[in-house]
């Protein structure tokens, strides 16, 4: 594994856009500093709230200049795969704790061309990914319950990447890091530091008053002074 740290990249969470204007938000971010686009799907069974689906991924996607990386947050995952691949998909992330037989599901994505993730719920060790890490192209570690945007950052979460980084260099995987869930401006410097290589924002990107362009610039200008310590390729 190149252990290398790699310049972090911005995922912007459909999650907390304007979404009765959903075209215009992916067009306005087309040639800002995101690197992904992430997009939350949710059933009411694997998580208690419903966001959007296949149809809203499709007409995303119509308009995306960057990769879309679906985040499902559903029950029985592997029925949905393809369908999500073909309206859209650039990555799949599962969750660790919807998935009984996971390598099976790896493989599924991983088969469909898609970069494969696995996703861990605040209260679920990394350790458990360690007979799969090397089979991963992404771990999303969730530093906020599941469910609902708005919430407030774990600091566990910290320890959590950082146990996470080594586990990844132990079993030799060049999984990207991604976390998800509070990121803002006083926690990716300690995040990328810690071994983050995605981060995903959602209310500190849409509501800010600036709007989220010239937010995900700040972000991206807020670690420069880290870059210069990273190797100068990004992961698209």
């Amino acid at each position: 594994m190149n252990s290398t740290r790699r310049a972090p990249l911005l995922a912007p969470s459909f999650l907390a856009a304007d979404l009765a204007n959903l075209q215009a938000e992916t067009e306005r971010l087309a040639n800002s500093a995101a690197d992904w686009l992430h997009f939350d799907v949710m059933d009411g069974r694997f998580v208690p709230n419903i966001s959007f689906g296949l149809p809203v991924l499709q007409a995303v996607a119509r308009y995306a200049k960057q990769p879309i990386d679906v985040h499902l947050m559903i029950e029985e995952p592997q029925n949905y795969l393809a369908a999500f691949r073909d309206a859209g998909a650039s990555s799949i992330t599962v969750h660790y704790e919807a998935c009984p037989h996971l390598h099976r599901v790896v493989q599924q994505i991983k088969q469909l061309g898609l970069r494969a993730g696995v996703a861990l719920n605040p209260a679920t060790p990394v350790s458990l990914l360690e007979d799969i890490a090397a089979d991963l192209d992404v771990v999303l570690v969730m530093s906020v319950n599941p469910g609902f945007g708005g919430q407030a950052f774990i600091p566990n979460t910290l320890k959590k990447v950082a146990m996470l980084k080594e586990l990844l260099l132990d079993t030799g995987s060049d999984a990207l890091i991604e976390v998800d869930g509070g990121v803002n401006m006083s926690n990716v410097g300690p995040l990328v530091e810690a071994g983050a290589d995605v981060l995903v924002a959602g209310n500190f990107v849409f509501s800010a008053p600036e709007g989220p362009v010239a937010t995900l610039a700040a972000m991206r200008d807020h670690l420069a002074g880290l870059e210069l310590s990273l190797s100068p390729s990004r992961a698209q």
